[in-house]
């Protein structure tokens, strides 16, 4: 299952790390980052949508889409999950 939710394109994420990406999906946090994950799927399929629309302006597009992209990027280079105390 964990290798399906990393089957994705690294090339356009600007801090991708595997190894923390692993670290994450068993650590303490692991189900929240697996639920991040699968929102990230979402996130493109929705992007992938509304990239296809033909009923909006072309300038609102793509920032909506580029923001839609971004969220699924910061969500797999785990931005959005709780800091350990350390």
């Amino acid at each position: 299952m964990d290798e399906a939710l990393l089957d994705f394109d690294t090339g356009t994420l600007e801090d991708w790390d595997e190894g923390r990406a692993r670290t994450a999906l068993n650590g303490e946090h692991g189900v929240l980052y697996r639920n991040h994950l699968q929102i990230a799927l979402k996130l493109d399929q929705w992007a992938m949508a509304e990239s296809q629309r033909t009923d909006t302006d072309a300038r609102y597009k793509a920032g909506y889409v580029q923001a839609l992209e971004d969220m699924a990027a910061f969500l797999r280079q785990t931005y959005y999950l709780p800091q350990s105390a350390e």
